[in-house]
């Protein structure tokens, strides 16, 4: 990476700082089957954050992605809501966010690389 400077790791910390990334990932994709484990019932909030969730972390998504287009100038985010209509198009047919953000993403990535 030309033009950074500061302090660099050396090879054993950067495999301790991956093993330490592995770790916590881990842990946190692992640790909630030994909290609900044992046949006891899910609790209702839990069930509650995981039909609310997915479309949270969409939404989030949504505004992160148009937080800096202006409709006033440049190309006045047209691949973007264009990137934007394909995805709701795709997950109104086929009702599959991977397919539908994958889709979206694509479609924006043309469009941007072709057209605009």
């Amino acid at each position: 990476m030309a033009g950074l400077s500061g302090p660099t790791m050396t090879m054993w910390e950067q495999a301790v700082t991956i093993a330490m990334v592995v770790v916590g990932t881990m842990a946190t994709r692992f640790v909630i089957f030994f909290i609900f484990s044992g046949g006891r019932p899910t609790p209702e909030y839990i069930k509650y954050l995981g039909r609310m969730l997915p479309a949270a972390a969409f939404g989030l998504l949504v505004v992160y992605c148009f937080r800096n287009e202006s409709l006033f100038s440049g190309d006045h985010a047209l691949p973007e809501l264009a990137a934007a209509a394909c995805t709701a198009g795709l997950h109104l047919w086929r009702r599959n966010m991977l397919l539908s953000m994958a889709g979206g993403t694509i479609f924006y990535m043309a469009l941007i690389r072709f057209v605009a």
